[in-house]
């Protein structure tokens, strides 16, 4: 099957929908498919206001239509709701083509946070978005039942994987630093809640692996807690692995693959009963805890069994996903319009 993705959310961007779906690329393409990723670094684009390291395309129409047509898809799936999902929809529906998409991001309460627009308002413009499309992907249960009371119809179950190859039991004594050691994995941005657990007054060690733009401001205003940047996979992974607890203070994510990645490496969790670690974690208090307090999260959460965790994270592989997600996928019922030999060269 030629399988085509739009996304506003692709590389050089680091984050859970670029890994989501560069690691199901992997494996539909191990698989035999044929898959196009098309992003924004095919067009023209902006920084994204209070957010430059996401990258906005600018009046990408023209350009997407002419390598959709050039690349022909059997099925079409739109993975985001900015400029280039938006202009992927307008294309499938001015041909009458079926779509899927995935809801990734709880984009109205990031939107909310940074901009104070009403919850409402957003909300009607994610539901006009993803009920026009053959079905909506959602990574759990929980975000699925809120969804569905929100008015989103034709959800579809997709889940998330973890490399446990590149995330497993280690050594901890990689990192010389007072213990317990508390980590947490991520973008450093207050749409993550970083700062909830920053504020903690913990013994041991809080340690920030990450970057973002909040980074500066949190790096001064908590001079206690340990900053370490970026870290590429390798070292990331063994970050992972030389903790004590991984500390998930997100309200707002959908799922988080930081925590399968956590579990992997043998680290429990504490988090807040929120979509995702309510998902995950929730069901299996033996790797790790949840509580309205976060402090009170951790210190439950301390001790509990690295060989429960490793086998739970076991459970969520890429391949189950990508099975999943080929079933969710809905075949054009007709192929897409035909491009002219001029259209598809000046989209090569």
């Amino acid at each position: 099957m030629r399988i085509l993705i739009v996304s506003d959310a692709w590389h050089p961007q680091v984050n859970g929908v670029v890994r989501t779906l560069t690691k199901t690329r992997e494996v539909l393409e191990k698989r035999g498919h044929v898959v196009e990723v098309i992003g924004p670094g095919e067009f023209r684009r902006v920084p994204c206001p209070t957010y430059p390291e996401i990258e906005l395309s600018i009046l990408p129409y023209r350009k997407l239509v002419r390598l959709i047509e050039a690349f022909a898809p059997d099925a079409i799936h739109i993975a985001t709701e900015g400029p280039l999902g938006m202009a992927a929809r307008k294309y499938c529906k001015r041909h009458n083509l079926i779509f899927t998409t995935a809801y990734h991001t709880k984009f109205p309460e990031y939107v909310q946070e940074r901009t104070g627009i009403p919850l409402s308002w957003s909300y009607a413009f994610m539901r006009w978005f993803h009920n026009g499309g053959a079905g909506m992907m959602v990574a759990t249960d929980s975000l699925a039942q809120s969804l569905t009371e929100r008015g989103f119809k034709n959800l579809r179950t997709w889940s998330r994987g973890v490399d446990i190859e590149r995330f497993k039991p280690r050594p901890k004594d990689i990192l010389d630093l007072p213990r317990p050691i508390y980590l947490y994995a991520g973008r450093v941005v207050v749409d993550k809640n970083v700062e909830a657990f920053l504020k903690l007054k913990l013994d041991g060690t809080k340690l920030v692996v990450g970057i973002g733009p909040d980074l500066d401001g949190y790096r001064a205003k908590y001079p206690e807690a340990v900053f370490a940047g970026y870290l590429e996979n390798g070292h990331l992974a063994s970050y992972f692995s030389a903790a004590d607890v991984f500390v998930f203070p997100s309200l707002t994510d959908t799922f988080g693959l930081v925590v399968l990645e956590a579990l992997a490496s043998g680290v429990p969790v504490a988090a807040y009963p929120v979509t995702g670690p309510i998902d995950i974690i929730g069901p299996h208090p033996e790797v790790g805890a949840l509580d309205e307090d976060l402090a009170v999260a951790i210190r439950g959460a301390l001790g509990k069994s690295p060989e429960a965790c490793r086998d739970l994270a076991l459970q969520y592989s890429w391949d189950a996903c990508t099975d999943q997600f080929l079933r969710n996928l809905v075949p054009l019922e007709r192929p897409v319009p035909r491009a002219s030999v001029a259209s598809a060269a000046k989209a090569a």
